[in-house]
């Protein structure tokens, strides 16, 4: 065992008790998910005066309305707002959400421990498609959509991760997940890199992923296995085994687990069964981000 209790002082302990347990029945109840966000956002960012200035018709100056608007996540795109293939109404709640997330990671608060792991939780029951009891998401944990990914019991999930939810992100009970990770459900095409293809990936129970890993989309991290700092995992990794490497490869089984343990070897490929297809309607307007037009036979 590595780690002791700790609380904070009574008066701490229920100031954040209430703004949590405030947020939460808001979040819970008939208001729009943005109005909810936009005011929590004003007061944790202590504008609640400037606010009510300007919303009287004071004037401010532009900096000042910029930064103002900028609390209401109506005013705000994120990068996964332009993916093309995204479910738009499950997207309209989880961006509001996803930016009370951002955005309460960059006040001081986010870093007092024992306020911003419960603050995320119930963002967590929330935001995600699934969210286990006792999680402990440190700060700077980014994500595509959030309504894609379902997460087990007392995982913990540590600084500057990014969950790719752009496909399906399944991650189970007991994962360690170590700072700087990259976990990632999309891929794009070799040749047309605006091809993109969906996979679901799986972390499953008791696997750790550890310091600044990637797991490739569509790749199964198997039960109580680990994939080595800074390794790339682009096959699965067998459960009970220990993957290292770029690309990672098994190089041994866990101690005691040899007789329930397949023997070390490469991981299977079993991606193309993980993909997630779509169809985009027929009334989007796509756009080429790099409007590239190279072909082999212009060489």
């Amino acid at each position: 065992m590595t780690k002791r209790h700790v609380s904070l002082p009574t008066g701490a302990e229920s100031g954040l008790r209430a703004f949590i347990s405030e947020v939460d029945e808001r979040l819970s109840g008939p208001e729009e998910t943005c109005d909810v966000v936009e005011d929590v956002l004003i007061d944790l960012y202590g504008d609640r005066q400037a606010y009510e200035r300007w919303q009287s018709g004071e004037s401010v100056s532009a900096a000042t309305r910029v930064r103002l608007q900028g609390y209401d996540p109506c005013n705000s795109t994120l990068e996964s707002e332009y993916y093309a293939e995204k479910d738009e109404e499950k997207f309209e709640r989880s961006k509001h959400l996803q930016w009370l997330w951002r955005q309460f990671d960059a006040t001081p608060m986010a870093d007092n421990i024992e306020f911003a792991l419960r603050f995320r939780q119930m963002l967590a029951n929330h935001l995600f498609e699934d969210a286990g009891d006792n999680l402990r998401i440190f700060k700077g944990v980014t994500f595509s959509y959030g309504h894609n990914i379902s997460v087990g019991d007392s995982t913990v999930i540590h600084d500057d991760v990014h969950l790719d939810d752009r496909g399906k992100l399944t991650i189970g009970d007991r994962v360690s997940i170590s700072d700087d990770a990259h976990i990632y459900s999309h891929d794009h095409d070799v040749t047309d890199q605006t091809d993109v293809t969906n996979f679901h990936t799986i972390i499953e129970d008791d696997a750790r992923v550890t310091y600044d890993s990637m797991i490739r989309a569509g790749v199964k991290i198997g039960e109580n296995s680990i994939v080595a700092a800074k390794s790339v995992a682009q096959r699965d990794v067998p459960a009970h085994h220990i993957a290292a490497g770029t690309p990672a490869k098994s190089i041994a089984v866990k101690p005691d687990w040899e007789d329930v343990a397949k023997p070390v070897g490469e991981g299977a490929d079993n991606r193309e069964d993980r993909m997630i297809p779509y169809e985009l309607p027929d009334d989007l307007d796509p756009f080429d981000e790099f409007e590239r037009e190279r072909s082999a036979d212009e060489q």
